[in-house]
């Protein structure tokens, strides 16, 4: 039997919750994967997975096999990139995942990392603010973009690299299209906001729920004309409908060559989330997230960061 892979299918079956997906994750065949953890059961001498005909949990056994495995596969990777690495060439697998409105952020960051250290393969996932802080936890995800305000995880400690103070902007079709690029307009209220017909995510997302507190707090009901999980959809429905959006700098920043559009800061409430980069604290760093760590700390990210997020450089 070999152990790391039968623990990289375990850990594939909790991330998936289902035996054929975490077969395709793992490139195999789905008797192959259960095989692998009967045969990872046999070793341990203990029942890990509930036996089911779909996949319904592990047992209590199984939770802490698989906590053992997720670090396991952690540290063999920090092995590998310490091996294939020097101190100036880092190599290796970084993931890193933002909520939706950060990905923007997380984008720019990637291509800049890559461009300094060619050997970094950054991986970029969007995640909702549970699926990033369950990420943080179980050691999937490197490095994460999210409300730092989120950040007080019982069990385990963050540690933050704080990036950005965002501010919010009502995206709609501007009347006249600007001579060149996106037009940032007088300010409106939220309360005038919200009596327009809006695209706004899903009551799932964190950003929601600052968008529905914010509305409240204007005095007005929130009732969206159209709700979405993807972040595209709502610039998508701006450029092609009559509704507006609610979105932070980052987004905004991400559709400024689109001249018909035009972005208006939005007062009354004045609403300011801080953004952050955040990693699990007190485990031992890759040579990858040491070199995006460093970098997220230079002068020349932190001017990226001022000028395509909160209030777009203008500061």
């Amino acid at each position: 039997m070999n152990l790391l892979a039968s623990m990289r299918y375990l850990v594939a079956l909790s991330e998936h919750k289902h035996f054929g997906r975490a077969a395709q994750a793992c490139h195999i065949t789905q008797p192959a994967l259960s095989n692998a953890l009967r045969a990872l059961e046999t070793e341990f001498g203990v029942v890990i997975v509930k036996r089911a005909r779909v996949y319904v949990g592990l047992t209590h056994e199984g939770e802490r096999v698989l906590a053992t495995a997720q670090r396991m596969l952690r540290d063999n990777e920090v092995l590998l990139q310490e091996l294939r690495s020097d101190v100036d060439n880092p190599h290796g697998r970084l993931r890193m995942a933002a909520v939706p409105t950060a990905i923007p952020i997380l984008s720019r960051f990637a291509a800049m990392l890559n461009q300094r250290h060619p050997g970094i393969l950054p991986a970029v996932l969007s995640m909702s603010s549970q699926e990033l802080e369950t990420g943080l936890e179980s050691l999937s995800i490197d490095l994460a973009l999210g409300y730092t305000e989120r950040m007080h995880m019982p069990g385990i400690k963050l540690k933050a690299w704080p990036q950005s103070i965002e501010h919010y902007f009502l995206l709609r079709r501007a009347e006249t299209p600007s001579e060149d690029e996106l037009r940032i307009g007088q300010p409106i209220t939220w309360a005038e906001a919200g009596k327009l017909p809006l695209c706004l995510l899903t009551t799932d997302m964190h950003n929601r729920a600052i968008m529905d507190q914010s509305l409240r707090e204007a005095g007005v009901p929130v009732s969206p004309a159209i709700e979405t999980n993807s972040v595209l959809t709502l610039t998508l429905a701006v450029s092609a409908g009559t509704v507006s959006s609610v979105l932070p700098g980052a987004m905004v920043a991400a559709v400024r060559t689109h001249r018909e559009l035009e972005a208006l800061p939005l007062v009354a409430p004045e609403v300011r989330t801080p953004i952050g980069f955040m990693t699990q604290d007190g485990v031992r760093a890759s040579r990858a997230l040491d070199a995006a760590l460093a970098f997220l700390q230079t002068p020349e990210w932190a001017e990226q960061v001022r000028l395509h997020s909160g209030t777009l450089g203008s500061d």
